[in-house]
């Protein structure tokens, strides 16, 4: 019972990362219904901006708390400034296009953001420091929770009711719901939907960024390809809870974490990666709206 408990508190740190990088995936899909596939590695700019920041001012000796707040906030704002820049040149020209066209869009800037690093960075796998602090409370629980993992549910839990908070009660997010629900009306209403567009994609890349540096503080490590990975992951975690639902989003990064978390302790880490994708089989076959989605029916 006690290792069960420890694979399902791991599972939940782990969906809690796949969240903060579904809901960018969700959320561009729920109003302009594509699948920005290089969200990835915009989660993989924050973390090496948090790298090279965080490291910078460590090896100065600033003080650890000084150093997670700087080095979170560049690593938002680069990421934001990403977003922005990728939707402006990536995907506004391509905004009545194709819907195949937009997706070999996403797919090329992927590659290109990840040979971009490349490039700028190296190919081996490089040390992430932990900014996050040790809790001494959680000294009796060790053995179940550690400290990061429990800064990962505390982070995860803030964003999400933020998120939830900015998409019921404020102006944007009214625009981004009446957007989702008809782009055309809601142009008629007077909404400027380049404009919510625009701030969908900067708070999306800024969810990845904070995902990005809670994933390699946990860990430990980095390198250029990481957002690949992750962004696959996180995308079956969005159509397993329904692809453009918000809440199944978090659901199915939840049940995605804890999939892989329990098949690695009960059976084999050899298949960590192929949980996923069996998952994305199964519900594709099963339920291809997703646990939360909603069939929807097109005039044809």
């Amino acid at each position: 019972m006690d290792y069960f408990l420890k694979l399902l508190l791991s599972g939940t740190a782990k969906g809690s990362i796949y969240a903060l990088i579904a809901l960018g995936y969700t959320m561009v899909y729920g109003i302009i219904k594509l699948i920005n596939f290089a969200h990835g590695e915009i989660y993989m700019i924050g973390a090496f901006v948090a790298l090279l920041v965080g490291g910078t001012l460590q090896s100065a000796g600033v003080n650890p708390a000084v150093i997670l707040v700087v080095s979170t906030l560049a690593a938002v704002f680069f990421a934001a400034a990403y977003g922005l820049t990728m939707e402006k040149i990536a995907y506004k020209p391509l905004r009545t296009a194709p819907r195949l066209s937009v997706l070999i869009s996403a797919i090329g800037m992927s590659m290109f953001l990840q040979n971009l690093v490349l490039l700028s960075q190296t190919e081996k796998y490089l040390s992430f420091p932990s900014f996050l602090p040790e809790f001494l409370f959680l000294k009796p629980i060790r053995g179940y929770i550690n400290s990061t993992q429990f800064i990962i549910l505390i982070i995860t839990s803030i964003v999400m009711v933020l998120l939830t908070l900015l998409i019921k009660f404020t102006l944007i997010g009214k625009a981004m719901r009446a957007t989702s629900q008809d782009r055309e009306m809601a142009q008629l209403v007077g909404i400027n939907i380049n404009s919510v567009i625009t701030v969908t994609f900067i708070i999306g890349s800024a969810t990845a960024a904070i995902g990005g540096i809670l994933i390699c503080s946990y860990m430990g490590q980095i390198n250029y390809y990481i957002g690949f990975i992750a962004g696959i992951k996180a995308f079956v975690a969005a159509v397993l809870g329904g692809i453009g639902s918000i809440p199944g989003a978090v659901l199915g990064s939840f049940v995605l974490g804890w999939t892989e978390s329990l098949g690695t302790g009960y059976i084999s880490s050899d298949y960590e990666d192929s949980f996923a994708f069996i998952i994305l089989i199964l519900i594709l076959t099963v339920k291809p709206s997703g646990i939360l989605g909603r069939k929807e029916n097109q005039k044809v």
